[in-house]
């Protein structure tokens, strides 16, 4: 029952400098040169003098897929490569100056999200939203409504109206889907409606688009072109998601070869894919492999910028982690500090950057994992002063490190400063949160454990009661939550020698919740039955407990271990 630190999981690599309203489909996007006009008359205009003259007229409207685990930098954008090379549009002087204005407008919605102007974003958006809608009402149903639709959804998902971007991609598939291959544009809003698919969570939709704006891009340029990394880097992020991870890994591994046959062994470009393979072979249990991943973009990003560059050191932070995931802990947190300290010394990223944070924490488990439980608490504490500093005291924010040390006070036997800690938590949150807020059980049940192991049972027991009562009220009854705090509870009771048939019941609740939500043959039930045994007996139900221990002692053979009440 005792508190733990934060678990560690993969890190994001090179993050951008601006995050507060990043749109992870929104920054670059990129539409091909058409390869025939269109006769219709298309527009897309702005209202309310959006459209300054800070305009930076030669961003292009480029689409290059970032994976969440791996953002680029400002930098690294400007390099993200079209899949044609730029012309002018002499040619096709209409679809042309179409283009520009879908670039005026994706740029100026861009502009606006960035610089905190929501309203005014979203006004732009439903006033080119109601022009389209009125041409698709006439019958027009081409490439310049399914681009004009495009851009308004990827803004809608700057602004975060998922509803809204749902309807728009229900309207643009229907429209794209009775386009041709061949048609200018397609492609590259497939590859946008991919994106926006998978991060609502719409998986075959997502596939699908996907995979036919591979084929497409496998007709024009064959199976070896570096223009096919977009959607081949969607594609194994959905079978990622979906658990499909054989295949997924497959996929990155295609991408890798592509690139390194195309870029060479060294290109920065190798950073998305291996980064992505990386990630997932560390959450397939495959240490080794990822630790080459993670290893080759150390290295790239050494022969680039050298040792003391900030992306030099996130590369050393990510590949701490994977050395980590081998078993190699002190390795690991050799290489987090070195990855710290040149970020900190380059100013990579902002002090109270929650990236940055994360890694703090990280190295801190670590630490405590060794045995090196005082670093780990300075670490901890660290993070406490930085938040502390940036967003004042008592802030929401800093209940996450006051747990945490709590956790790692509680771990050194230290409970007096731990409860300390957890009661400063509650006091914070009973500021920021509903007092049936399922968020302040957290440190709540904590803190019951805390006072337990300081024989304040009464008190404790209240906190326990008071967190179940709150979790069924969030979670429902039967929900693994509930559990969570039922187990915490009894152990209370029970030293409090209340009623034995209470104790009981509530260990089958437990019991249920358990074989329910983690499996018959779960490491918590075998633990839950054994304290089921246990009552059975001190109450002399001997007919009910023979079965349950029978069960126990298959568990416990499968296990070879035991287990303490």
């Amino acid at each position: 029952m005792a508190a733990s630190l934060l678990h560690l999981s993969p890190l994001l690599l090179f993050p951008p400098r601006r995050r507060d309203l990043a749109l992870l489909v929104l920054l670059c996007a990129s539409f091909r040169v058409p390869r025939r006009s269109s006769n219709a008359d298309i527009g897309v205009f702005v209202r309310c003098g959006v459209l300054g003259a800070q305009r930076d007229g030669s961003l292009k409207l480029r689409y290059a897929y970032r994976e969440e685990s791996v953002p680029f930098s400002k930098e690294e954008n400007s390099q993200s490569r079209s899949k044609l090379p730029d012309k002018a549009y002499t040619d096709m002087d209409s679809m042309g100056e179409f283009e520009r204005q879908l670039q005026d407008f994706f740029v100026e919605i861009k502009s606006q999200l960035e610089m905190g102007n929501k309203d005014d974003a979203i006004d732009l958006l439903r006033a080119n939203y109601e022009s389209v809608r009125e041409q698709i009402e006439d019958g027009l149903r081409g490439i310049e409504q399914a681009a004009t639709l495009d851009i308004i959804a990827l803004g809608y998902m700057g602004v975060g109206d998922f509803k809204i971007v749902e309807h728009l991609l229900d309207t643009l598939d229907e429209i794209v889907s009775m386009l041709n291959d061949d048609v200018p544009l397609v492609d590259s809003i497939l590859v946008h409606m991919g994106s926006m698919f998978t991060a609502l969570c719409k998986f075959e939709d997502a596939l699908h688009a996907y995979e036919r704006s591979l084929k497409i891009l496998e007709v024009y340029f064959g199976n070896q072109s570096p223009f096919l990394i977009l959607p081949l880097m969607g594609i194994a992020k959905v079978l990622r998601s979906i658990g499909r991870s054989t295949k997924a890994i497959a996929v990155y591994q295609r991408a890798v070869d592509i690139l390194e046959k195309k870029r060479g062994m060294g290109s920065e470009e190798l950073v998305v894919p291996l980064s992505g393979l990386g990630n997932l072979l560390l959450s397939e249990g495959k240490a080794v492999e990822a630790e080459n991943c993670f290893s080759r973009i150390l290295e790239i990003y050494k022969e680039a910028y050298g040792e003391n560059d900030g992306r030099t050191g996130m590369a050393m932070s990510s590949f701490a982690h994977a050395l980590c995931a081998k078993g190699n802990v002190e390795e690991a947190i050799d290489m987090y500090k070195r990855g710290l300290q040149v970020i900190k010394n380059t100013n990579y990223m902002a002090l109270d950057d929650s990236l940055l944070e994360k890694m703090r924490v990280d190295l801190a488990e670590l630490l405590h994992v060794s045995g090196r439980e005082q670093e780990g608490r300075e670490l901890l504490q660290e993070c406490l002063v930085i938040t502390e500093r940036f967003k004042g005291i008592e802030h929401p924010n800093s209940v996450t490190h006051l747990l945490n040390l709590a956790a790692s006070h509680s771990r050194s036997k230290n409970f007096v400063e731990a409860e300390r800690l957890l009661r400063t938590c509650l006091h914070i949150m009973s500021k920021s949160v509903r007092p049936d807020d399922q968020s302040i059980t957290v440190p709540m049940l904590h803190l019951a454990v805390t006072l337990y192991n300081l024989n304040q049972d009464q008190e404790a027991e209240s906190l326990a009661l008071e967190a179940v009562r709150i979790r069924e009220g969030s979670f429902g009854e039967e929900s693994l939550p509930v559990g969570e705090a039922l187990d915490c509870l009894v152990s209370v009771q029970a030293r409090l020698g209340k009623n034995d048939g209470d104790i009981l019941c509530n260990l089958k609740r437990i019991l249920s919740i358990q074989e329910r939500e983690l499996g018959y043959e779960s490491e918590e039930v075998m633990i839950t039955l054994k304290k089921i045994v246990f009552y059975l007996d001190k109450m002399g139900k001997k007919d009910e407990k023979l079965p349950i221990q029978r069960r126990l002692s298959m568990l416990k053979t499968r296990y070879k271990q035991n287990v303490p009440i």
